[in-house]
């Protein structure tokens, strides 16, 4: 199982970034899929949720900023960020939790900074 995640980066504040992650080994339309992040000295936080029938779930600071989407055809869920902030800087993992409960996975993690 490989859980790989790209888009991260270097961002101003009031920016955007569009976070991937492509599955493969999982039967990706039964995994819920979120986001987590973790920055330096914090614990590791759960940023938004997707559901496999699509229903999402949100951190209440990324509320109208974030968006999760998935696209089942592609193994793919992604994390649409924007108006950016310098709080919003961390390692943004990938996860993926079979509905029901049984298997869940990590991704390797994508760096986002954020200047101000």
């Amino acid at each position: 199982v490989q859980l790989v995640e790209s888009g991260g980066g270097l961002v101003q504040s009031g920016g955007s970034l569009r976070l991937s992650c492509a599955a493969s080994g999982i039967i990706f339309s039964i995994y819920g899929m979120g986001w987590y992040r973790q920055a330096p000295g914090k614990q590791r936080e759960r940023v938004a949720f997707i559901t496999i029938g699509s229903s999402t779930d949100y951190e209440d600071s990324v509320k109208g900023r974030f968006t999760i989407s998935r696209d089942n055809a592609k193994n793919t869920v992604y994390l649409q960020m924007n108006t950016l902030k310098p709080e919003d800087a961390a390692v943004y993992y990938c996860y993926a939790a079979r509905a029901g409960g049984g298997s869940n996975y990590w991704g390797q993690g994508t760096q986002v900074t954020v200047s101000s």
